[in-house]
Order: structure tokens, then C-alpha cells, then sequence
């Protein structure tokens, strides 16, 4: 199937919430608590993106993949959170995929959409962060050509600490 990728819109808001919620609960699976996973709703997902995108959305690129019409993945970046990165480093936030998409090229198009994005923007390098015991999104993310680099930070949700890994890929070649 074709894997189309544009820009967000409002329209897609409800789309890429269910997207969101969804791929946490498949990707997360066993790795968070499960109460967590299970609370998590499309409708407050939705209605918190929605104002945020209203509001102007801060400087962020927002994407969504569509195969015959339907947005089943969703992906954003923008400038490094981490205050000590230089202006040239990015952060991929999020990249999702309704879980019936997985390793059907949809993440793949999400990622080389954002990376040449980011390219584009200038940007040098780009960042990420994922669950220390993440081993299917270590493997995806490792394929797109990123790698450890050895910074690692603590994350807990509700009580229970789940340890991230930072990744870093060079851009513009």
C-alpha cells in the first residue's frame, strides 16, 4: 500500500489521538502500568491537541501518513528540548502507527518525512528519546540509522520508573 505524508490538520486531530492512545497501549504493553495504559483516552487526548494546535502550536512540524485515505500514523519534531543542545540539534517527540500498521513501510515514510524535514530546516543532528527496554522501537529507530549516545534519564509513570535512552542521528549527510 501507498504510504502518503502531509501536514496535520485540525481535521486530523481526532485521528491522530486514537493513533496516539492506541500505540501507547501496543507499544507500552508490559513496560508501564497497565491502569496507566488503560485510562488513557482518545476524547482528553484529542481536546488537549486541539487547544495546542489552536493556540498556534509552538514551533513544531506536525505530520500524518495516510494509506488509501485513512491517517493511520502520526509524527512530529522541532528544536532540541535538552537547553545544553546547540540550535542545530533537533528531537523527534513522537512518531506512532496504529498498531494493525506496524512494519508496514508507514513508520518508515513517517521518519524519512521528518528527518528530510529537518534536514530542510537546517538542523544538523536529530535527538530522540525511547524506553530503555523499548527493543522494537530500538530496533526501528537503530534501522533509520540513529544510535545511543550514552545520555540515559529517568522517566516514571504512575510510580513505576521506566528508564529512557537517548539516540542521536547526524543529518545533512
Amino acid at each position: 500500500m501507498d504510504v502518503r505524508v502531509r501536514d496535520l490538520t485540525l481535521e486530523d486531530v481526532e485521528a491522530v489521538a486514537t493513533i496516539r492512545v492506541r500505540g501507547w497501549q501496543f507499544a507500552y504493553d508490559g513496560l508501564m502500568p497497565a491502569s496507566y495504559l488503560d485510562a488513557m483516552s482518545v476524547e482528553e487526548d484529542a481536546a488537549r491537541r486541539r487547544e495546542f494546535l489552536t493556540k498556534g502550536g509552538g514551533v513544531m512540524t506536525n505530520v500524518v501518513a495516510e494509506q488509501d485515505g485513512e491517517v493511520v500514523g502520526w509524527g512530529c519534531f522541532g528544536q532540541s528540548r535538552d537547553e545544553s543542545q546547540p540550535a542545530g540539534v533537533s528531537e523527534l517527540y513522537a512518531i506512532y502507527v496504529l498498531p494493525e500498521r506496524v512494519s508496514t513501510g508507514v513508520g518508515r515514510a513517517l521518519m524519512d518525512e521528518l528527518t528530510g524535514r529537518a534536514e530542510a530546516d537546517g538542523f544538523e543532528r536529530m535527538l530522540l528519546w525511547v524506553l530503555k527496554e523499548n527493543d522494537r522501537a530500538r530496533r526501528f529507530y537503530g534501522k533509520a540509522g540513529f544510535a545511543p549516545d550514552g545520555a540515559e534519564e529517568r522517566f516514571e509513570v504512575a510510580g513505576v520508573e521506566v528508564p529512557e535512552v537517548r539516540y542521536a542521528r547526524r543529518l545533512n549527510g
